[in-house]
């Protein structure tokens, strides 16, 4: 299941629209596990880690740790400062080389706002669209907004709950809930919202300290500036959320281009896949059963909006059970999705 294995399911935040993991195949990649108090460290390939917090502090994304000759370089930061402290410190687990360069997969705060815990002197590396959006207003930025309600609602909920408890190991269960998800409120009040200071556009190579990393934008998918980070050596690509094991969040997404944008990620040769949230998997047909999905989805979508339906219409008529192996098994679409489709489609979003 997913990473936050120690937070009680009722509680869990996710801005993610996510499927069964049934069907993963893990693979034997994992060579070694390292095992911090905030993180699991998978060693994928010599000096390369894939980081997955334990809960014990909310870091809500996975990240990559590559090791170079004399430096180390990161993928992602995690949703506050505090998250990238701890996954600092769970790098010295392994290395003892400076973390020289961070690279954003994309913009979304759960993978960009731990920026701050690397310093001043980190380069950061980001597509376009990663700098427009954290430099343009990103305090307001929708999803940011709604997981502060989100996570505020749950400190209500918590309170409401244990003032109307009365079984003392009930109460102590939601004490603990509650005093986890304060902590993390109040991490929030030190994120810095920080851009990258290198940008590109289709691709980049960084070939330094005997490690070639590439960087590749292959178009629109889940946000409007997705990088694949793909070591060709070792054949391991990190997706952000471009890729996960099922149906990512579709609410800052480009459903319509999307299944293109997967094929530029299935040119590559990849022998194991590392997403943005939930577990590695070595099965790249699972590419291709979310490619038909987006390809469905933009599909029905159209041509119920030609119909003359209005989007939460379409939402809850849209018919993709055709599509069982990812989970869907009754009428619907995620209606923020269909929304977002139709915003674009009317000229609202470019």
């Amino acid at each position: 299941m997913w990473s936050l294995i120690k937070i009680p399911r009722k509680f869990r935040h996710s801005y993610l629209f996510l499927l069964p993991l049934t069907f993963f195949n893990l693979g034997s990649y994992s060579q070694e596990i390292i095992n911090t108090d905030t993180h699991r460290l998978e060693k994928v390939a010599d000096g390369v880690y894939f980081a997955v917090g334990t809960g014990n502090i909310y870091t809500m994304s996975n990240a990559l740790i590559i090791e170079r000759e004399s430096d180390v370089v990161i993928v992602d930061s995690h949703i506050t400062p505090a998250a990238g402290r701890a996954l600092l410190d769970s790098i010295q687990s392994v290395t003892e080389k400076p973390v020289t360069t961070l690279i954003n997969s994309h913009f979304h705060y759960d993978h960009s706002n731990g920026t701050p815990a690397f310093g001043n002197d980190i380069e950061i590396i980001g597509h376009e669209v990663t700098y427009q959006k954290l430099t343009t207003d990103p305090e307001n930025e929708h999803t940011f907004q709604s997981s502060l309600i989100r996570f505020n609602n749950t400190i209500s909920r918590l309170r409401s709950e244990l003032d109307n408890s009365s079984n003392n190991d009930e109460r102590e269960q939601l004490q603990r809930e509650l005093e986890y998800w304060q902590r993390h409120v109040e991490a929030q009040s030190e994120i810095v919202f920080t851009p990258p200071t290198q940008t590109l556009r289709d691709k980049m190579t960084l070939y330094r300290g005997g490690r070639e990393i590439q960087l590749h934008y292959f178009g629109r998918a889940h946000t409007g500036g997705d990088l694949a980070i793909y070591l060709p050596e070792e054949k391991i690509v990190f997706t952000g959320d471009m890729m996960l094991g099922g149906i990512s969040y579709m609410g800052d997404g480009y459903v319509a281009e999307w299944a293109d944008t997967l094929q530029g990620l299935k040119g590559l040769d990849i022998e194991l896949i590392l997403p943005g949230h939930g577990p590695s998997f070595t099965d790249k047909e699972r590419i291709s059963l979310v490619q038909d999905y987006y390809t469905s989805l933009t599909e029905e979508v159209r041509r119920l909006k030609n119909l003359g339906y209005s989007a939460d219409e379409t939402a809850a008529r849209a018919d993709l059970r055709q599509h069982e192996a990812l989970g869907i098994n009754q009428l619907g679409a995620n209606q923020e999705a269909v929304q977002r489709m139709y915003d674009i489609w009317n000229g609202n979003i470019q």
